[in-house]
């Protein structure tokens, strides 16, 4: 699903042509294209695909086993997963949405199984054999199926209590559309569905060795796109300009990834705006948004200028620079997710540009990991605490309507000693890439 940010993107540059619709829907380059064709950083950049260690079987054997320990431990008997990332999370599957119910079903004690249209078991057994093996427990995953005019969630409840449930609570992942979670709902009146958050972030918050390593590439691979695309850039460029030339960098990296550009005053509004702009010599420059490295997700902002910054520009960055710096030094297990947010929010205040969130407009920073922004949160109010391996944003800002705005966002994770960022701070407005 695109996010807003993507959407912004894709629908300015409508606004601007009708033309360019079409141009903003074809796939990216491939990263074949010949490099006289790219400005000389671009053509610099190579595929790093090779460099990603995809998650193995046994990983994810063992998240099956962490999941049916919180089941147990949450009294719910079964965990439900119709598509998306929690479904590429625990079995390797990916499954697109459709209006004919697809469920992955893993009960607190017993095998896995699964619920598809008749259609759909062919396409099913061969993921489940697929070599290399991705699904856990495959060779003891039943398959029930249904056809077009029977009732699948009657199907799910049959499943369900050979699974030895028939009555009690069953998980249902969070993101499943209404139409999927109201029929699972409404399965058994012996059963009644409850929120499987406590089973999918109690996994999926923690993060293992081989899932930093894929974010560490990730978010390398994302700064080194936008260093180069930075190098590349020239006054009097549209954005949209700017944006194919981080295309362009994504595909000579070998990953899909997406980027945001926003300047001067559209900046001040932290999506972003839907009006056709130019890039300026001298004026704020904002870019956001990351790729994806085997389902693994990377958050960037940068804030730059072309040219020299003004005093009020650079003010403003060194203010949101510190709040950026505050809020990872606050972190350390055991410490509440609004802690963090406190410290850069309370920077901000103090040098008079607050209070709460007059020109600071949202939180400090979200979980991240297979989604882009998944829990937990870093928000006034959050108390649940810090453990080591969980991941985040530290995006502070400062907008001022009408005029700019500065954000820096970068990646960071927990240890047991405190916070550690994924990619450097960027250190200046006229210098962003600097290396220390």
């Amino acid at each position: 699903m695109p996010s807003r940010r993507t959407f912004l993107q894709t629908a300015a540059a409508a606004a601007a042509a009708p033309s360019v619709l079409l141009q903003a829907q074809r796939p990216s380059r491939p990263s074949s294209e010949s490099s006289a064709a790219l400005p000389p950083a671009i053509a610099a950049l190579t595929n790093r695909r090779a460099e990603a260690t995809p998650i193995s079987l046994a990983e994810r054997e063992q998240r099956l086993e962490r999941a049916r320990t919180l089941l147990r431990q949450n009294k719910i008997g079964a965990l439900v997963i119709t598509t998306g990332s929690s479904l590429t999370y625990f079995t390797g599957l990916r499954w697109g949405q459709s209006e004919r119910f697809f469920a992955w079903v893993l009960p607190a004690t017993g095998a896995p199984f699964v619920v598809c249209p008749v259609f759909e078991e062919g396409r099913v057994r061969e993921r489940m054999e697929a070599k290399p093996a991705t699904l856990p427990s495959a060779s003891t995953t039943k398959v029930y199926t249904w056809n077009e005019d029977e009732d699948p969630y009657a199907l799910l409840a049959k499943a369900l209590k050979e699974a030895g449930l028939s009555s009690g609570k069953i998980g249902v992942e969070e993101r499943t559309q209404f139409v999927f979670a109201d029929g699972i709902a409404h399965a058994s009146p012996a059963l009644t569905a409850v929120s499987a958050i406590p089973v999918t972030m109690g996994c999926r918050a923690i993060k293992t060795a081989a899932e930093l390593a894929l974010m560490q590439l990730a978010n390398n691979i994302t700064l080194s796109v936008y260093e180069a695309a930075y190098k590349s850039a020239k006054p009097g460029m549209t954005t949209r300009e700017f944006t194919d030339l981080v295309d362009a960098a994504y595909a000579r990296s070998g990953v899909p990834g997406v980027v945001s550009c926003q300047v001067d005053q559209y900046s001040a509004l932290p999506h972003g705006s839907l009006q056709p702009q130019v890039i300026r010599e001298n004026e704020i420059i904002l870019i956001d948004d990351g790729c994806t490295v085997e389902g693994y997700q990377s958050d960037i902002s940068r804030t730059f200028v072309l040219g020299k910054a003004s005093d009020k520009q650079k003010k403003v960055f060194d203010i949101v620079h510190k709040a950026q710096a505050a809020a990872l030094a606050a972190a350390r297990p055991g410490i509440p997710c609004h802690a963090i947010d406190d410290a850069a929010r309370s920077v901000v205040t103090a040098a008079g540009f607050g209070p709460d969130y007059k020109t600071f407009s949202h939180r400090l920073g979200h979980g991240i990991g297979m989604d882009g922004h998944e829990w937990p949160y870093l928000v006034r109010g959050n108390n649940l605490p810090l453990a080591a391996g969980m991941t985040f944003s530290d995006e502070p800002g400062i907008y001022l309507t009408g005029e700019f705005g500065v954000r820096l966002e970068d990646d960071w994770y927990v240890t047991e000693s405190g916070g550690k960022m994924f990619t450097p701070q960027s250190p200046s407005l006229e210098d962003p890439f600097a290396k220390a």
